[in-house]
């Protein structure tokens, strides 16, 4: 599946809930799923920075693809995160890089986040892109 269709699936999923009570709830599922972080990483240098809560993005890099783990101490910010990770994690560098993050306002996420979330949830995506760029560096050297 490629980044395109998942971020169509997740658009579906969404459309499902007419209110946004249900569509948190459905985040806070999401949250639960999330690929967690080994404690190890569970630093400083991995915190991303911007977010209101406190959240841990790790990157490893299989095969030619990158593989993301993270963890929250808010369940809504799990489940941000986890939305992150099934679009991008199991891609290549270049796919990352290019991708464009239109799902998110389609389902209206921004729009219904606090102002310190929303910044937090670009903060996310930076670091993930951020990730994807040394890896593709590292490959051509």
């Amino acid at each position: 599946m490629t980044i395109a269709e998942t971020q169509q699936q997740i658009i579906s999923e969404f459309s499902l809930f007419d209110d946004w009570m249900d569509k948190y709830n459905y985040l806070i599922e999401m949250g639960r799923e999330v690929p967690r972080i080994d404690e190890r990483y569970k630093t400083n240098n991995h915190l991303i920075s911007g977010c209101q809560s406190r959240v841990w993005l790790h990157a490893d890099m299989r095969d030619g693809k990158i593989y993301f783990t993270a963890d929250s101490d808010a369940v809504i910010t799990k489940g941000i995160v986890n939305l992150l990770i099934r679009v991008f994690s199991g891609r290549m560098p270049d796919e990352i890089l290019e991708a464009d993050t239109d799902f998110i306002d389609q389902i209206g996420l921004k729009e219904h986040l606090s102002p310190t979330r929303s910044n937090g949830l670009v903060s996310m995506v930076k670091q993930m892109k951020l990730y994807a760029q040394v890896y593709k560096l590292k490959q051509s050297n």
